[in-house]
């Protein structure tokens, strides 16, 4: 009678389950146990998956926490620090934990335990407590509930899924994607390589079949459901294709830099200054898309006042017509944007 296979978890489940096991233990954990103790992995596994796939969808994995700011720390060996066949890995929870002169009234520790004792139920899914108990079995110390995690692995774009199963596999894929500035979508074909994210939005980067050059896409610009075909790719396109796509944008960012005015202790002055440098007349805000910077600038109003592109300055200010104009205002309300 054949064995019945192991239903396959999601890639955002799988992400959290690896930040509750990396999290859990002061000493870290080897790629081995994390391998065959998490869930997500371990099922693979179970599959009849290669060690070097597993190890593979691991470093990626990685690089995915690590844009997303969550930092995983190797740990060599006591004696050998830069031997890391051996190498240990986890995440460091102290940047995490509130400053030692923070006090709480007892109203607002009754509402923090209260709500603390809520998440700690929720946070953590079966799988994930099941992966620390097989983690306790080895004798390794854990300590449980990990709270305060999940919500910072945020997938809302639906086109992230079956991209993510699309790199694993190695399957080509199509989608429907309007570019910025343009009426209609185009159809693309793409070998997808790796998922990252850049300014708190995800990419998906690939090599065009179209183009015949990699290229960089936006999800929230997917406007179609990412078809998976049938025609496969050499995996180890794979290899590197994170650091490759968020070094471009890193440099497309570098060369594409906005020139605004802040408001000082308003909402945009809080946002902005945490990516912005100074200059003379204000700040300089590096960016990827226009579109997208004209789209934030808007919402902050007369907090902000965009001094050059003039591209960029005109595409805050359509914007700030078309909301005046919906709310049937005078054209003057603008004014704080474009002098």
């Amino acid at each position: 009678m054949p064995t019945e296979s192991p239903s396959r978890t999601a890639p955002e489940e799988r992400l959290v389950n690896l930040v509750v096991a990396l999290m859990a233990t002061e000493q870290g954990l080897t790629k081995d146990t994390i391998l065959s103790s998490v869930t997500g992995y371990r099922e693979q596994s179970s599959a009849g998956a290669s060690k070097d796939a597993l190890e593979k969808m691991f470093e990626r994995d990685k690089q995915t926490l690590r844009g997303l700011g969550i930092q995983v720390e190797t740990i060599g060996d006591y004696a050998d620090p830069d031997d890391l066949r051996e190498a240990r890995y986890r995440i460091p929870t102290a940047e995490y934990e509130l400053p030692a002169d923070i006090e709480f009234s007892p109203a607002e520790l009754a509402v923090l335990n209260l709500a603390g004792g809520v998440w700690s139920e929720s946070s953590m899914s079966a799988d994930a407590r099941s992966g620390l108990r097989k983690i306790r079995a080895l004798g390794i110390d854990v300590d449980a509930p990990i709270i305060g995690y999940s919500p910072r692995i945020s997938l809302r774009e639906t086109a992230f899924r079956p991209l993510q199963s699309a790199i694993e596999q190695g399957r080509v894929v199509h989608f429907s994607y309007l570019k910025a500035g343009e009426d209609a979508a185009r159809r693309r074909r793409i070998r997808p390589l790796a998922l990252v994210e850049y300014e708190a939005r995800w990419h998906v980067y690939g090599f065009d079949l179209d183009q015949g050059e990699p290229r960089t896409f936006l999800l929230s610009r997917i406007v179609s459901d990412v078809e998976i075909t049938r025609t496969s790719f050499d995996l180890a396109e794979r290899d590197g294709a994170g650091d490759r796509a968020l070094a471009g944008l890193a440099d497309l960012a570098g060369r594409q830099r906005a020139l605004v005015e802040i408001t000082p202790g308003t909402e945009a002055a809080l946002r902005l200054q945490r990516r912005a440098e100074p200059a003379d007349q204000g700040f300089l805000v590096p960016f990827v898309d226009l579109h997208i910077l004209a789209d934030e600038l808007a919402s902050y109003g007369p907090e902000v006042r965009v001094v050059e592109p003039t591209p960029l300055r005109d595409a805050v200010i359509a914007r700030l017509e078309r909301v005046l104009a919906l709310h049937g205002g005078e054209s003057g309300g603008t004014e704080a944007s474009s002098r």
